[in-house]
């Protein structure tokens, strides 16, 4: 179980996977890091943890300023009624808090209860924006990294049109 930012990057640094780390105050929302974070060269990713109805969990991940339609997702995803995650099964599965919601959560996620399901036009970009498991730190992280980092956890990448 890897519940600290010190541990994380350990992690990554043991992997070869390099980053970028930047500092910032907390921040709780996109809105809030685009306002408080310096610019960096890469897209901000907005993390969703749901579930829907039938206590499947995802993670949605897409680029901060787009606005995701829970229900169409749903139906894209043959999901019913998605609605947020508790902060207590986010805790659970993925060890984070609401306002660090990151995907590499997903490291925590060992027995697979989370699917990850990324917007396909942001998959496209080169470099990612990602809370390090705590919300006042960024992680600049490049495709391939991220790519490594989901094959290490066990995690599929789904990609879909959000």
């Amino acid at each position: 179980m890897i519940q600290s930012e010190t541990l994380l990057l350990e992690f990554l640094d043991a992997q070869g996977i390099s980053y970028q780390r930047v500092e910032h105050p907390p921040v709780y929302t996109c809105e809030e890091a685009e306002r408080l974070r310096q610019k960096l060269p890469a897209v901000s990713l907005k993390n969703l943890f749901v579930r829907d109805r039938h206590g499947t969990f995802y993670l949605l991940v897409t680029a901060c300023e787009k606005k995701l339609d829970l229900k169409k997702l749903g139906q894209q995803l043959g999901a019913s009624k998605l609605h947020l995650g508790s902060e207590e099964m986010l805790q659970e599965l993925l060890h984070l808090t609401r306002g660090s919601v990151t995907v590499l959560g997903l490291i925590n996620d060992t027995d697979h209860r989370v699917r990850l399901v990324v917007d396909a036009e942001v998959w496209r970009q080169e470099s990612f924006l990602c809370h390090p498991l705590v919300n006042t730190a960024t992680l600049v992280l490049s495709k391939s990294g991220l790519e490594r980092f989901f094959e290490i956890s066990g995690h599929t990448i789904n990609l879909i049109d959000m």
